[in-house]
């Protein structure tokens, strides 16, 4: 199977978004570098 029917991109509210957001800024900022979360569903 291929990865996009094992884990689909996460439907996320527009909150959980900017969390997520949030942690990118903070890690990127920590570690001087470009940092992009993605978030999955996994399926079974």
């Amino acid at each position: 199977m291929t990865l996009q029917k094992n884990y689909p991109i996460a439907n996320l509210s527009e909150g959980q978004l900017q969390k997520i957001q949030r942690l990118e800024k903070e890690l990127s900022q920590e570690k001087n570098e470009n940092i992009v979360l993605i978030a999955y569903d996994e399926k079974e």
